[in-house]
């Protein structure tokens, strides 16, 4: 990235943009059974615990200027931390596929039939390449850009929590009896902000009042990614409908809601492309950022376009076993112990704490607790972090110290 600064109105705009999602939305329709108040309660606990972690992790790119994968080395090593960069790179490439085919399927069936000699592949290509315009763009030039895009998403969604809650004021807002647990429901609702923690400081990193754009950019994403998810929720009690774009054409909303996906699909997938682009770079550094993301975007592209990707439940799930006790180690190293690995290759105490976590998050996920998974498993693993790493000589680095503070 260069060294142009960003505005804090810029990354509350970028993040506003990632929560405005059809995936976010269509995760919502999941949380059904437990009805209207228990699903928002979920929701709401939820989200509070993944972008807190989402904060602590955008906290640390900011005090220390560096990308997201590269604060991963601050407890990992040098070496150590390129198996996460690699990870989520490919998690990235992922969920570029899964958003522009499920943003290219919504468009379809909203606009089928005037159209119906178009068929998916086209729109795949139109907001693939939509989302390479993006990048090519770059983030500072988005800023205006941004402004008009998040107006339209803003009002547009507007008008459709309005057709849905109006059509389901009078309805019953209770679940259908089993299916989903009030802790599934809080796990779901962490995983896409956890989602996001392998990607924040790449975009804290660069602003202009890092510790403000960040506390920004983590509200901004929370209250518009819990108002998506209720919107799905609403949408799939009052209306009856799990799938998006029938909601849109339930609600009326014809060239709207062709709008709203095809404009949240860009802007969103528009961040795991970049991101990905940046953390290949924490793995070498002889191919610029956005070559990468250009590339990770046709690739996403070509995997929409040629192979069957359906459901991601089982996705989101894999993010936070892979990414939360990564996360864990990392804000007890940096906020808690002030260690600092970087000058290692490679650290086989977080790594082998890390292993322990990832199985520990994949046992919890049979067990039903209030909380999810997420949040018991970061504890566990920081307490362990805090046992094992607290007995050495701390390494300090200035940085640490500050945000810290």
């Amino acid at each position: 990235m260069n060294n142009e600064k960003t505005s804090v109105f810029s990354n509350g705009m970028i993040w506003f943009g990632a929560a405005v999602s059809i995936a976010e939305i269509l995760t919502g329709t999941l949380l059904t059974p437990l009805g209207f108040a228990r699903g928002i309660a979920a929701v709401v606990l939820g989200h509070g615990i993944g972008c807190s972690l989402m904060y602590f992790a955008g906290l640390i790119g900011a005090g220390t200027g560096k990308s997201a994968m590269d604060t991963v080395k601050i407890s990992f090593g040098s070496k150590g931390a390129i198996l996460f960069s690699v990870m989520n790179v490919l998690q990235l490439v992922g969920w570029t596929a899964v958003m522009i085919i499920g943003g290219a399927r919504a468009t379809g069936v909203i606009l089928n039939p005037a159209v119906a000699t178009v068929g998916d592949a086209f729109w795949c290509i139109l907001i693939g390449a939509l989302i390479i315009l993006w990048i090519g763009v770059g983030i500072k030039t988005l800023d205006k850009l941004n402004v008009v895009a998040m107006t339209a998403l803003f009002v547009l969604t507007l008008v459709l929590s309005a057709i849905i809650f109006r059509a389901g004021s009078a309805a019953a807002a209770v679940g259908s009896a089993g299916g989903m647990s009030f802790g599934a429901a809080v796990e779901l609702s962490v995983a896409m902000p956890l989602s996001w923690l392998p990607l924040i400081s790449d975009y804290t990193r660069a602003a202009k009042k890092p510790q403000t754009a960040t506390a920004v950019s983590v509200l901004a994403y929370f209250l518009t990614s819990c108002w998506m998810y209720i919107i799905g929720l609403g949408a799939a009690i009052f209306t009856g409908q799990s799938d998006i774009a029938r909601i849109f054409l339930q609600a009326g909303l014809g060239i709207g809601g062709v709008i709203v996906v095809i404009l949240s699909t860009v802007t969103t997938t528009f961040l795991d492309a970049y991101s990905a682009g940046v953390s290949f770079t924490s793995i070498t550094a002889k191919v610029g950022e956005k070559p990468v993301a250009i590339g990770v975007c046709l690739i996403g592209t070509l995997l929409a376009l040629f192979t069957p990707i359906e459901q991601y439940e089982g996705f989101l799930y894999l993010i936070g076993s892979v990414f939360a006790p990564m996360v864990a180690i990392l804000i007890t190293d940096f906020f808690i112990l002030r260690r600092d690995y970087s000058a290692q290759a490679v650290n086989g105490t977080n790594l082998l704490l890390w292993l322990a976590g990832f199985l520990l998050y994949r046992r919890f996920m049979s067990l039903d607790t209030v909380v999810g998974s997420t949040l018991p498993v970061m504890i566990i693993v920081s307490l362990l972090s805090l046992l094992i790493n607290g007995r050495g000589k701390a390494r300090r680095k200035g940085p640490g110290r500050k945000v810290a503070a």
